[in-house]
């Protein structure tokens, strides 16, 4: 399989979203090995980092009477209201340390404007405000882009149906992200996804069987 004008974008693997973290999401640093593994076989790696201020609308704890897991309507749409995670400059926003991908040449931070929740590495939810990561793939040469981390039916995957959009060839890694599934929220992100041509993968497909097993055992 042929890279070269190709980019793997690695979605929020953070403290705040494996085990032990403001907003765990289960088994989610299972998936880490694979993904340093799949990430040598690409020369252009970005990262992104959820960077939450404290007073940020999409936390529960900012509107009075409301729980976690709730939804609000908003300027731009239905918010769901999280659990404060991922808060600019703590713990939990910082990287997993057992993500290593050195190689790895930008890290789009999002979800930092107070007022506006960001999801994707492209835009943010009001579907205006831009991350300028479309600009920056197209200067290097990239058409397609194949997309991990967590979670599948939110960061993953808004991220890749703005991809789509934008008009780039793309591709979700499925064993390569770990899922939130809030309500039936997962089938209908790989509904979605699919119908707007978003390709659904497995790593054996990008790494071949034997390279897939030997992540398994780090």
């Amino acid at each position: 399989m042929n890279l070269e004008q190709s980019a793997l974008i690695v979605v929020d693997i953070q403290n705040g979203f494996t085990p032990g973290g403001h907003l765990a999401v289960a088994d989610s640093d299972q998936i880490i090995p694979l993904i340093n593994q799949m990430a040598q076989k690409f020369q252009h790696v970005v990262l992104t980092q959820d960077w939450h201020p404290a007073d940020h609308i999409s936390f529960a704890e900012n509107h009075a009477g409301k729980q976690a897991f709730e939804t609000i309507q908003l300027g731009y749409g239905t918010q769901v209201l999280w659990p404060s995670h991922c808060v600019q400059g703590t713990h939990d926003a910082e990287l997993h340390p057992n993500l290593n991908i050195p190689h790895a040449q930008l890290i789009i931070r999002k979800g930092w404007h107070t007022n506006i929740d960001s999801y994707s590495a492209f835009l943010e939810a009001d579907q205006k405000t831009t991350t300028g990561l479309a600009g920056y793939l197209r200067e290097a040469g990239i058409t397609t882009v194949y997309i991990v981390g967590i979670a599948t039916d939110f960061c993953v995957a808004w991220t890749a149906m703005d991809a789509v959009k934008l008009g780039f060839n793309t591709y979700v890694i499925e064993d390569a992200t770990a899922p939130i599934d809030l309500n039936g929220s997962l089938q209908q992100a790989w509904e979605t996804m699919q119908a707007l041509g978003v390709i659904r993968l497995q790593s054996s497909q990008l790494l071949g069987d034997s390279e897939t097993k030997k992540s398994a055992k780090f």
